[in-house]
């Protein structure tokens, strides 16, 4: 059992049909056509949408996103088209809603990975492979790969799991100059992001993207390079061997499985509400993500 803790009703706004409730963001479609994306506090981990909020947190992934599309755009086309509250809106909404064009989505979750860790060690430890990729010997968690690979997944509903799947797999489904495309792109916007990323004294460990179609368009959609959706180490306490140090909801994860929280992730019971130390130590660690990167501070 997994998914919501507490499922938020829609918010009704005159002129907006709600579309989507997601783990963290609430779709919306207004009457011009174009995708109203609203960016919430919220806070996954474990398969389960906790029942406590991060302060800020959308508004942190909203604006790292614009940020990054911006030092993207070259690479990718991306699917924002205004930053402007719908009339009507609810005053929350200010800074973490975007108004995007209406894609059609590819259902892959494009993964790219530089260093190895988390679903990628697992697999590499039993097969010496990632997604059907054969990789070196020797290589332990945190390791840098000899190149950034390409390493799809499904995408799967909130409560359940994204599984990893080779590009042969991907190419049945979506077509091989679609996956051509996919990969090519995927793993060129890691590579610009990466060395961005990397003169600011973090490792941009691996990342997913999700693009659509506008027309024959392949274009970048949703969130892009946020802590929710990357690894971001800091370089300074790189350490292959062990798990890193990353600025990311760690400090939720650890908090939950401790003995501390009283919940056991392998029963049915939906996880407890946060402490307070521990949403003030992830929204830092959010904030402290967006500072070092955009080299802006956060207000």
């Amino acid at each position: 059992m997994s998914g919501f803790v507490e499922k938020p009703e829609p918010i009704e706004v005159p002129g907006l049909v709600h579309l989507h409730t997601g783990k963290v963001r609430d779709l919306y479609r207004n009457e011009a056509g174009d995708l109203v994306m609203v960016a919430s506090d919220r806070m996954s981990a474990y398969d389960w949408v906790l029942p406590t909020e991060i302060p800020d947190k959308g508004r942190v992934l909203t604006r790292l996103s614009l940020w990054w599309f911006d030092q993207l755009r070259d690479l990718a086309p991306n699917h924002v088209i205004s930053e402007e509250l719908p009339a009507g809106a609810p005053a929350d909404w200010a800074g973490r809603t975007l108004i995007c064009t209406s894609l059609k989505m590819v259902p892959v979750e494009c993964v790219a990975r530089g260093y190895l860790t988390g679903s990628g060690l697992v697999e590499y430890e039993e097969s010496r492979t990632v997604c059907g990729l054969a990789l070196p010997e020797g290589l332990v968690d945190g390791s840098e790969l000899p190149a950034p690979i390409f390493t799809p997944a499904t995408k799967a509903e909130v409560g359940e799991h994204d599984e990893n799947v080779s590009y042969e797999e991907v190419a049945r489904q979506v077509g091989a100059e679609t996956a051509a495309q996919l990969r090519q792109a995927t793993l060129a916007v890691y590579s610009r992001a990466r060395d961005i990323a990397r003169e600011r004294g973090i490792i941009l460990a691996d990342t997913k993207f999700e693009f659509g179609f506008d027309g024959d368009t392949l274009v970048l959609a949703d969130e892009v390079l946020t802590p929710d959706s990357s690894r971001f180490w800091p370089a300074d306490q790189w350490q292959p061997g062990r798990a890193q140090p990353s600025y990311d909801k760690q400090f939720v994860r650890d908090w939950l499985t401790s003995a501390e929280s009283g919940w056991d992730r392998r029963s049915e019971q939906p996880p407890p509400a946060l402490p307070q130390r521990v949403v003030d130590a992830t929204r830092a660690k959010y904030v402290e993500a967006y500072e070092r990167l955009t080299g802006t501070s956060w207000s």
